[in-house]
């Protein structure tokens, strides 16, 4: 696998919570390590782009992930056109 920047795993992580996702869907869905996606999930909930469920264990995109999540699409889409 090629290395990703913090910005296609943020958007992974993002992606694979959009329904509501556990740490261990999310942290297979992204391929990461249990450590690196303890670390993203503090960084996006510090960056309120996650949120936790603590009732039901789920982590959710924030309205400002989601939004970071399609600017974040749009740019990938206009960059390979561009290519």
């Amino acid at each position: 696998m090629k290395y990703r920047s913090r910005t296609e795993i943020t958007n992974m992580m993002l992606d694979s919570a959009r329904e509501g996702a556990t740490k261990t869907k999310i942290m297979y869905k992204a391929y990461l390590s249990y450590g690196q996606l303890v670390e993203y999930l503090k960084f996006l909930q510090q960056n309120d782009l996650l949120e936790h469920d603590v009732d039901k264990q789920v982590y959710r995109p924030t309205e400002k992930g989601l939004k970071f999540l399609n600017l974040s699409n749009d740019l990938s889409e206009m960059v390979t056109v561009l290519r």
